[in-house]
């Protein structure tokens, strides 16, 4: 079960219940696959609404390699996701926001 004080967010592939997380090095692989972007931009994107398929695809990587998943992103291009492409972005959404959500209290 993901755990949302601690950044986690759960999601569903293949039937199978996954953990989430954008961990330090999660976040740094994140930001290298990105291109010449930067983490901000992607910020952005997801803040304005404008995020890709793209966008989505590599916070779902990170996340899931953040929880310890070992696979790539090719591993996914078949993947049944539970809710689909919009379930798909609101786990990534979610992810990103929980990442940089300020602890409580402070």
């Amino acid at each position: 079960m993901a755990n949302p004080y601690a950044g986690e967010v759960g999601l569903v592939i293949d039937g199978q219940r996954h953990v989430m997380k954008l961990t330090l090095g999660a976040l740094a692989e994140l930001e290298a696959s990105l291109e010449g972007d930067s983490l901000v931009g992607m910020v952005e994107r997801f803040e304005s609404g404008a995020f890709s398929s793209r966008d989505v695809l590599r916070l779902i990587v990170a996340g899931l390699r953040g929880g310890g998943w070992r696979g790539q992103a090719s591993d996914l291009l078949s993947a049944e996701i539970e809710g689909g492409a919009m379930g798909a972005a609101r786990a990534a959404a979610e992810l990103l926001a929980r990442a940089f959500m300020a602890p409580e209290g402070v």
